[in-house]
């Protein structure tokens, strides 16, 4: 999710379309906090490990 997160709000800045900076933004807030607490090994969403 970090990463399609990136890749959008980059394309929505060189592309200058505002709907893929939003969209990318939003993306990486969740997965960093995904990521933050699937590595203190907190269960999210009942599933331990996301693949």
């Amino acid at each position: 999710m970090l990463i399609l997160g990136l890749i959008l709000l980059i394309l929505g800045f060189l592309l200058s379309i505002p709907v893929l900076w939003t969209i990318g933004i939003v993306l990486l807030i969740i997965g960093a906090v995904l990521f933050l607490l699937g590595s203190t090994g907190r269960a999210v969403g009942g599933r331990r490990h996301w693949y």
